[in-house]
């Protein structure tokens, strides 16, 4: 049963870290069934969601790094690292400032109800300015703030925050800001997954851990996670973010509905 929680687990956060839908939020109410599950799973998990991205997006990757003469790749680099070292800084005072909201389901809740709201609001202003692609610095920062604000706020969903962002800055194309907020997000997560990670083995957190679950759980998180992510990319490309807003509102009143009777934390 424990390999089963595994890859059921595995599949939750493949479909649920990319899409604009909050991984935290769905992986709370698994646990709820299928056991609470150390900070080294979670991790390691995440980390296979990452590697996806890492897969699908290698040669937009390699044609930034060995096309560092072109300006327009320099432009392009050089706002990924401004948005990411941001995040860094940001993130680490949060951290030392030990602020961080208990990741129980009211408060996500509550967080998918608005942020499901948000995401209509930003798509339909975006969708009345002119059509604008380029990625402009203040988008850069913005979403680097932006994936904090995610870290901080269980449920915000660091997918949504940043592609809608994004949008309500500037680039108003779906397609153009959820590429920045995926290429962003690939050292982002990195860093934070081996930060959380060397925290753990510091810790004697690892242990105890079940080896052959974490594999197989991180296989099937990649796996599903690159499905889940391709399909995104396609489905963008002619259709608005609407029905992931309209799931997370619902997700939001059936996680209060859950709270309040008690069923969950």
């Amino acid at each position: 049963m424990d390999y089963i929680n595994a890859v059921l687990l595995g599949i939750v956060e493949g479909i649920t870290e990319f899409l604009p839908i909050s991984s935290t939020g769905h992986l709370i109410i698994a646990e709820q069934w299928l056991g609470h599950r150390s900070d080294m799973f979670n991790i390691v998990i995440q980390a296979g969601a990452i590697l996806a991205v890492t897969f699908i997006y290698w040669r937009r990757l390699l044609d930034l790094v060995l096309g560092w003469r072109d300006p327009a790749n320099r432009d392009y680099a050089a706002k990924l690292i401004i948005a990411f070292l941001i995040t860094a800084v940001l993130g680490l005072i949060v951290k030392k400032l030990g602020f961080e909201l208990p990741e129980t389901a009211t408060p996500i809740a509550w967080a998918l109800i608005i942020g499901g709201f948000w995401m209509i609001g930003a798509e339909w202003l975006a969708a009345r300015r002119p059509p604008h692609k380029e990625i402009t610095w203040l988008v850069a920062i913005l979403v680097g703030i932006a994936q904090v604000v995610a870290g901080v706020f269980p449920g915000t969903s660091r997918s949504g925050a940043t592609i809608f962002v994004a949008l309500l800055a500037g680039t108003n194309n779906r397609a153009s800001a959820t590429e920045f907020a995926f290429l962003v997000g690939i050292p982002t997560m990195y860093a934070a997954s081996a930060y959380e990670l060397l925290k753990t083995f510091k810790d004697g957190g690892a242990a105890n851990e079940d080896w052959t679950s974490l594999g197989i759980a991180f296989v099937v998180s990649t796996i599903v996670a690159f499905i889940a992510v391709k399909w995104l990319l396609s489905y963008i490309q002619s259709n608005r973010f609407t029905l992931f807003a309209i799931y997370r509102i619902i997700l939001g009143v059936f996680l209060l509905g859950l709270a309040a009777t008690g069923v969950i934390a």
